[in-house]
């Protein structure tokens, strides 16, 4: 009698152990898909965080860099003083390890936005927009008086792949969260 309870005692202990297994199982598949995407959100935002002040920082250079460059080309269809700025903000995407879409290269498209505003279109590798518009008016008092300033404004439109709408299909098929592209801008006033 002695041995048969002694079997049934361990009969039941091991079943029970079986349960917590299978039960610590079924909650680990449950709570997998949840980390999953917490994971990979977490990197994917610091990700694309870490690229928006990049990108803050070379549109600031290049806003710094056009501020300071006269204004006596902006007449010509393609000035060498805008050119040079799309020029800062490659050196500095590259400097940063970001790939610049061949904004530095000379098959970067031109165009104008009017006035004396400047677009440039880079489409290697990926497709950004680098737009340097010389002419911004900004109104600041100066001794009680309203004084407009010139100032040189440049705004970058770079794309981004999200791979969180990769994972958060895994909790909820169909979903789509991509934004897109990161965008950024600074303004300087003008030296000249």
């Amino acid at each position: 009698m002695f041995r048969r309870t002694k079997i049934s005692g361990l009969l039941r202990l091991r079943n029970s152990l079986l349960d917590d297994t299978a039960a610590a199982v079924i909650e680990f598949a449950v709570a997998l898909p949840l980390l999953m995407v917490l994971v990979v959100g977490i990197f994917d935002f610091g990700g694309a965080f870490n690229l928006k002040q990049e990108l803050n920082n070379a549109a600031r250079e290049g806003a710094r860099f056009g501020a300071a460059q006269p204004t006596n080309d902006l007449a010509l269809a393609q000035p060498p003083s805008v050119n040079a700025v799309r020029y800062v903000v490659a050196a500095y995407l590259t400097n940063a390890h970001i790939n610049d879409c061949g904004l530095s290269s000379s098959g970067t498209t031109w165009g104008t936005g009017g006035g004396l505003t400047w677009q440039f279109t880079a489409s290697t590798g990926c497709t950004m927009t680098l737009t340097v518009s010389r002419g911004i008016q900004l109104q600041e008092t100066v001794g009680g008086a309203q004084v407009n300033m010139l100032c040189t404004r440049v705004n970058i439109v770079y794309p981004y792949q999200w791979h969180f709408n990769n994972v958060i299909q895994v909790l909820v098929p169909g979903a789509n969260y991509s934004l897109g592209n990161i965008r950024s801008d600074a303004t300087a006033v003008n030296v000249d």
